[in-house]
């Protein structure tokens, strides 16, 4: 269920973008160079260049720099999300999409020309370096527990600590670090611009995952002395933790506008196969078990369409939506979840088999339960927010 573009503007992109992915990108899913790891940089170049040619490049980008609206950009980004492929080849795809976002919004202008228009044009990859690894005691869904480290030495940073499940880092040429500056109890964060690859950031593997849409797939990383001058640190020293929350909202948002599109197309599959497959002497749809199911689908891409939209207005009226956005991470991407699940059910040994894109929906959207905050980190900050409220009145 993809619900009506709110402007002209946004609906005549909108479905130029779902023209473009239905003709153009889909028939590469099944493309050999779709791998483990994500679509390789060949594959993502070559549909790139397509997109390009068909003036559709980061389409949530206008030409004069300036951004659609978030609801308008929902409109946009559910339509590239028809196919797993559909963002990367329109340049849509986390991360890259929430570090553009950061960066036009805190960026000097040297960094945007330097680090920003390259990914804008579709022509490097980035990653955001944040996650750290748990046996360690590092920073996951509490960016609070930062173990790495920046510290000034004559005139730069020096940066040490490791990194995991960071998207895109192999093949990325942007990065974007973020590190405790300061020590003690009320030590603080700061962002770093760094060009990558750099000898002192090593990938030192690409980790086996349930989802393969993303280029570069997710890495476990060791920092080794990384220097950085004081002018690729990103917005101002010591507000990483400010500038993160900036980030993450509008970056949750967008998962859910790409993933609601990838259900959608789902429940066309399993609706094209329960429509015309027969069992027992009638159609699978006219069996109330697998009728059912659609019909629950039907509700929830319905409800999740409506709350990215309610989100979204509440993101373009000013405010940072950080309570709207955890209630739309968990309730979209659990409502999503439930909506794939019926899919492989109601299609059977053909839902589960790769012949399908909708056994990759699957994965990627049980993925999606725990990337950029699993459900009960959301709910567990909803609850304190709750008991704070409540104490207030």
């Amino acid at each position: 269920m993809l619900t009506p573009s709110p402007t002209d503007r946004s609906r005549i992109l909108a479905d130029r973008v779902e023209a473009f992915v239905r003709k153009v990108v889909i028939p590469y899913e099944a493309d050999p160079r779709c791998t483990p790891h994500g679509p390789t940089a060949e594959l993502v170049s070559e549909l790139r260049d397509m997109a390009r040619d068909a003036g559709l490049m980061t389409p949530h980008i206008l030409p004069d720099g300036s951004h659609l609206t978030q609801l308008e950009t929902a409109a946009v980004l559910k339509r590239s999300g028809l196919s797993p492929l559909g963002p990367v080849a329109l340049n849509t795809m986390a991360p890259d999409e929430g570090n553009m976002f950061l960066l036009g919004r805190i960026g000097t202008s040297a960094q945007k020309q330097r680090f920003l228009e390259p990914l804008v044009e579709g022509r490097a990859r980035s990653a955001f370096f944040m996650t750290e690894p748990a046996v360690e005691g590092g920073a996951g869904s509490d960016p609070s527990m930062l173990q790495t480290t920046a510290v000034r030495d004559a005139g730069e940073w020096v940066i040490n600590g490791r990194k995991t499940f960071i998207t895109g880092a192999d093949g990325a040429a942007v990065g974007i670090v973020m590190a405790r500056t300061g020590s003690g109890e009320h030590a603080q964060s700061t962002m770093f611009l760094v060009d990558l690859p750099h000898p002192a950031v090593r990938i030192e593997r690409v980790l086996d995952t349930i989802d393969s849409s993303m280029p570069g797939g997710h890495a476990l990383i060791a920092i080794d002395g990384l220097r950085v001058p004081d002018s690729q640190v990103l917005g101002a020293v010591d507000e990483g933790f400010r500038y993160a929350q900036i980030r993450l909202s509008p970056a949750r948002l967008s998962h859910c506008m790409r993933w609601l599109g990838a259900t959608a197309r789902a429940h066309e599959i399993a609706t094209r196969y329960a429509t015309t497959r027969k069992a027992f002497g009638k159609l699978l749809v006219d069996h109330e078990g697998v009728g059912f199911m659609l019909a629950d689908n039907l509700i929830d891409l319905q409800q999740a369409a409506l709350m990215i939209d309610w989100c979204a207005g509440v993101l373009d009226g000013g405010s940072q939506a950080t309570t709207e956005s955890s209630m739309t991470k968990v309730a979209v991407s659990d409502a999503l979840f439930r909506v794939a699940d019926r899919c492989v059910q109601v299609m059977g040994g053909s839902g589960v088999s790769r012949d399908s894109i909708v056994e990759q929906v699957f994965r990627e959207i049980r993925a999606f339960r725990i990337y950029d905050g699993p459900t009960e980190v959301h709910k567990w900050s909803l609850a304190k927010k709750i008991k704070r409220d409540a104490a207030a009145r």
